[in-house]
């Protein structure tokens, strides 16, 4: 799975938006969004919220969890804890890039918003690679990564099998060393 496909799946994600336009309920694939009343919020999907405002039929409202105190303490948590700790959204990253290049005029403080965003992003993923390579020097076969989000696990997908496959096969090196001194010791 690529970024891209990660970020389809969170615009599947519910935002609320405020329409200018009245209409009736509408019946996707996904489910049925709506009715929609001019100057009444309702919760549709980021990708439907994105498109009515690239169509400048509504106003998107900001998620709850995206405003900078907020952010700024999961920031201050995420850096005092040795373990991730819960976001609180498992799209976090895609779901405010997304809300936050269409709809920057409708959310207040956006550019606090991002630099916070930007900011969590970047301990959890240095947290993240220290912890990949504390497992790698560990020689374990299985570790246990708690509340960490499709984004995060994306971006060191690449890396972890091949970087594993390479202990394996120094491992196996190892073995088949040890174990031709021992048959060339016992002559």
């Amino acid at each position: 799975m690529d970024p891209s496909e990660v970020e389809f799946l969170g615009e599947k994600r519910l935002v609320s938006i405020v329409p200018n336009f009245n209409s009736d309920v509408i019946h996707l694939i996904s489910g049925s969004v709506g009715p929609f009343r001019a100057g009444l919020p309702v919760r549709v999907p980021i990708w439907l919220a994105v498109c009515l405002k690239q169509k400048q039929k509504c106003r998107v409202v900001g998620q709850d969890w995206m405003n900078v105190e907020n952010l700024n303490e999961r920031k201050e948590m995420e850096k005092m804890s040795k373990l991730f700790t819960e976001m609180p959204s498992c799209h976090y990253m895609d779901e405010s890039q997304i809300l936050l290049n269409i709809a920057n005029d409708d959310i207040s403080d956006s550019d606090g918003i991002r630099i916070a965003v930007k900011d969590i992003w970047d301990i959890r993923m240095s947290k993240l690679r220290t912890s990949m390579d504390a497992f790698m020097k560990s020689n374990r076969m299985h570790a246990r990564v708690d509340h960490l989000t499709a984004m995060e696990i994306n971006g060191i997908r690449p890396l972890l099998p091949h970087a594993l496959d390479q202990m394996l096969r120094i491992q196996y090196a190892n073995v088949r060393e040890e174990n031709s001194q021992q048959s060339s010791g016992s002559i």
